[in-house]
């Protein structure tokens, strides 16, 4: 939970530690995010390395800077799943490759035609997601997916809700959740986060950030069976 209460105004201290994670953890990430176009002349796996080490730049910042620590509940499994994760700021997209092994994550179309980004994103697995074109963008995220040599070892994560949602607030799932877990075939692993409270704001917070892995669920349920578990298990930790 936050230091303090997330409707207060920040301390002096407060503000000095954000200045210092905005001017350290951006200004190192301009040239580790540099470094990674070399990648696109090695093996991908250089690329997956490198990623990481920007994530876990990240985590460093938010740990010693920020005086943000990690708490994950639960466990992975070691076979292909679907998860599907609560989204309340930017620290669970820039958390995830620390968090999973190499995941293969649906994002935004718009975020793949940044210039040089967009190229390492592709790469690294990213899977663009088309809200406007409906059953032939799920065909075509498929596809992209199974084409992938070797997304069979990698989890593929979505944010079902499709945007931020507020800590405290429960939003519905994108409607193309269901297709895509009947499409994909494979069992849907939810995440619970509650960033949102401390990270999604200009003057982020010390604190603990939880994440809760929940109980898979199987493949073969009804459309509203499987967007309730989902709403339910996203939701727990929500006050």
């Amino acid at each position: 939970m936050p230091s303090n209460p997330s409707n207060a105004a920040p301390t002096l201290g407060e503000i000095v530690r954000n200045c210092l994670f905005y001017s350290v953890f951006y200004g190192g990430s301009l040239p580790l995010i540099a470094f990674n176009m070399t990648t696109l002349l090695l093996p991908r796996g250089a690329l997956f390395t490198m990623v990481r080490v920007w994530c876990r730049w990240h985590r460093w910042c938010c740990r010693h800077i920020l005086g943000i620590t990690i708490a994950i509940e639960g466990a992975m499994p070691d076979h292909p799943v679907l998860v599907a994760m609560r989204h309340e700021s930017f620290f669970e997209a820039i958390d995830l490759p620390a968090l999973l092994h190499n995941p293969m994550i649906f994002a935004k179309q718009q975020l793949l035609t940044i210039p040089m980004w967009g190229r390492l994103g592709i790469r690294y697995g990213l899977i663009a997601v088309d809200r406007e074109a409906g059953a032939r963008a799920l065909r075509s995220m498929i596809r992209t997916m199974r084409a992938n040599a070797i997304g069979a070892a990698r989890p593929l994560v979505i944010f079902p809700e499709g945007t931020r949602v507020p800590h405290n607030t429960q939003a519905p799932l994108q409607a193309g959740f269901a297709g895509l877990y009947k499409m994909a075939n494979l069992p849907v692993v939810p995440i619970a986060v509650d960033s949102g409270p401390l990270y999604h704001r200009r003057w982020k917070r010390a604190g603990v950030i939880r994440y809760r892995i929940g109980a898979e669920i199987p493949v073969g349920l009804t459309r509203d069976a499987v967007e309730a578990a989902v709403v339910a298990a996203i939701n727990v930790l929500n006050d």
